[in-house]
């Protein structure tokens, strides 16, 4: 991740398709949490919750593609000279950002795209048989995920 034209936490040549390969593991612990618990209410809502993971994650997937091509390079301190150079990509790809940003918040599962969650209902998704720390840590991953994917939103579309 690039934090300015000097600071770097690794330059890495691959480094979009790095990070939508780690975030993309976010499903199997998402499957196994709802199956792990042995119940099968908790079992249907990691599949539900999976299956919208997965859809989202192919349009994400497809912006990466289009945003490599116009900087052409996957490495995200090349991506940001190209929009120093070019201008930002949010304003000549407004759509894909657009498409994007209702990706992430699907992604996060943020209201509207809150399903996953069934908050209203008897069964509360994946995680419904867990408490405590365990529960914690599924909150704090959501929620490093949402820093994770804005600081990639500020990255592709808006110049780092």
């Amino acid at each position: 991740m690039p934090f300015s034209y000097n600071e770097v936490i690794a330059d890495l040549n691959y480094g979009l398709l790095y990070i939508y390969a780690l975030s993309s593991l976010a499903v199997y612990g998402i499957i196994l949490a709802g199956w792990v618990s042995q119940s099968k209410y908790p079992f249907l809502g990691a599949i539900r919750s999976a299956a919208q993971m997965i859809s989202y994650e192919v349009s994400i997937g497809l912006i990466f593609v289009i945003i490599a091509l116009c900087a052409h390079s996957l490495n995200l301190m090349d991506i940001v000279y190209a929009q120093e150079i070019n201008g930002w990509f949010f304003v000549t790809l407004f759509p894909m950002a657009g498409v994007f940003f209702i990706s992430i918040i699907a992604e996060t599962n943020r209201a509207p795209f809150d399903l996953p969650e069934a908050e209203a209902e008897i069964v509360a998704g994946y995680n419904l048989e867990y408490s405590s720390i365990i529960f914690a840590f599924f909150f704090l991953g959501e929620y490093g995920n949402i820093l994770l994917m804005s600081a990639l939103f500020s990255i592709l579309f808006l110049g780092g």
